[in-house]
């Protein structure tokens, strides 16, 4: 039934990707100058989640790979670690840099040393930057004479508006990749693709693909999801064809498995307010942070955590809330 399983996986990347042919040059070129052993244009991705920003960045940089002899990228998500210790270290560690170097008791300033005394090229993608604490993050990166940055966020506005007068300045001139979600018919295309990837012929009929789709509403994400999870109930209960009636059965858990993985993804103080709000069904924010402050080893000030739960509820859908001020709760949302 399955015959390749990585092509239902949500970390697959696939060989060609439909319907972003135009976004794929426009990063490209952005990138190009990297073959000649120049410096890239830095780059920014913006898009609803599910329209592929993370796909399009990896797949464009592993292309540019087969190209650039001399070229190192790594790929860091801020929401397991924004700090700007987390981010250095996840991105020298990410492009083969610094084995060597530990998290705990490396400065950044060394992190930073690595990556200039390295000869050649590096592209630095940084995803949900959106979360980063420290501005002072870019404006390090940026001042390396031989890293390109990609930065991916869902919300263009929101992420310049945070940004201080300097870094709105020095990426003015940055190319802007901004996706939309993807169409009804080119949902379809993509799930096709992953079916021929990963599935024998006959598993799934064109009115099925069609309704997850449906469901999905232009979020590749969870008609991914979805197809994975319609095939895992099929081979549990020893079926052969994934039908309408088994993609309504999973459609939840499906969004379910999706949630989790974002939650999974967590760094350690937002992971820690999502507890709390979770354990609890539904808790003031006054009683919130209160609750934070006494189990966080080293809390985060009050404006970082009120960052890092807007990006919980309005960017990821991770919490919802309820009223303003000091009358504003927060719950867990149900499936």
């Amino acid at each position: 039934m399955i015959t390749d399983a990585r092509a239902l996986r949500p970390s697959y990347l696939p060989a060609d990707l439909h319907h972003r042919d135009g976004k794929i040059d426009q990063l490209a070129d952005a990138l190009r100058p990297i073959t000649d052993g120049d410096i890239g244009e830095d780059a920014f991705i913006f898009g609803p989640s599910g329209t592929g920003k993370t796909t399009l960045a990896k797949y464009v940089v592993r292309k540019l790979e087969q190209e650039a002899l001399d070229l190192r990228w790594g790929y860091v998500n801020c929401m397991s670690g924004s700090s700007k210790n987390d981010v250095l270290h996840g991105l020298v560690r990410d492009a083969g840099l610094g084995a060597d170097l530990r998290k705990e008791g490396t400065s950044t300033t060394k992190f930073l040393d690595r990556l200039r005394e390295f000869d050649d090229q590096v592209v630095a993608i940084l995803d949900e930057v959106d979360v980063l604490e420290d501005e002072s993050t870019l404006h390090s990166l940026y001042d390396l004479p031989n890293l390109t940055l990609v930065l991916i966020t869902i919300d263009e506005d929101d992420l310049f508006a945070h940004f201080d007068g300097r870094l709105r300045s020095r990426f003015m001139g940055s190319e802007m990749v901004r996706l939309e979600r993807y169409r009804h018919e080119e949902l379809c295309d993509i799930l096709r693709a992953r079916i021929k990837a990963g599935l024998a012929p006959g598993v799934i009929d064109e009115r099925t693909v069609e309704y997850i789709a449906d469901i999905a509403a232009g979020d590749a994400r969870i008609g991914i999801a979805i197809l994975r999870r319609a095939t895992k109930r099929i081979m549990s209960e020893d079926e052969s064809w994934i039908t309408l009636d088994v993609v309504d059965s999973v459609r939840d858990e499906a969004r379910e498995e999706i949630h989790q993985h974002h939650v999974d993804d967590l760094g350690t103080h937002k992971r820690l307010l999502y507890e709390i709000i979770e354990a609890a069904g539904e808790i003031g924010v006054t009683e919130l942070h209160e609750t934070y402050e006494q189990r966080a080893a080293e809390p985060k000030a009050k404006s970082t955590r009120r960052r890092y739960l807007t990006s919980l509820e309005s960017k990821y859908n991770l919490i919802a809330s309820n009223g303003n001020g000091k009358g504003k709760s927060y719950t867990v949302p149900d499936f």
